[in-house]
């Protein structure tokens, strides 16, 4: 069973750090259903909301793993309800 997130993370100097975390996201696409990203600032800041779908041990080491890169704050909202997912594709069994 699955748990929706929506993760946000703030990148301060996104410069520095937009490739590692876009690394850090692509090595987890499997659980990503949705991504925003807005430049704030000049492009001195950014605002990412990543909408997953996955374990609470996928979902924690995603945050886990963003929030331990320097100039990256991160928090995730996850679900109360379990979701039934379909092993093969990611999506919601209907």
């Amino acid at each position: 069973m699955a748990r929706a997130a929506v993760i946000s993370a703030i990148l301060d100097h996104p410069s520095l750090v937009q490739v590692e975390f876009n690394t850090i996201v692509s090595e987890h696409h499997h659980l990503l259903w949705g991504r925003m990203g807005i430049p704030v600032n000049g492009g001195t800041l950014a605002l990412i909301s990543l909408t997953v779908v996955g374990s609470m041990d996928e979902i924690n080491q995603l945050t886990g793993r963003l929030g331990a890169l320097p100039h990256v704050s991160v928090k995730a909202a996850v679900s109360t309800a379990e979701i039934d997912i379909h092993p093969m594709h990611g999506r919601e069994v209907i």
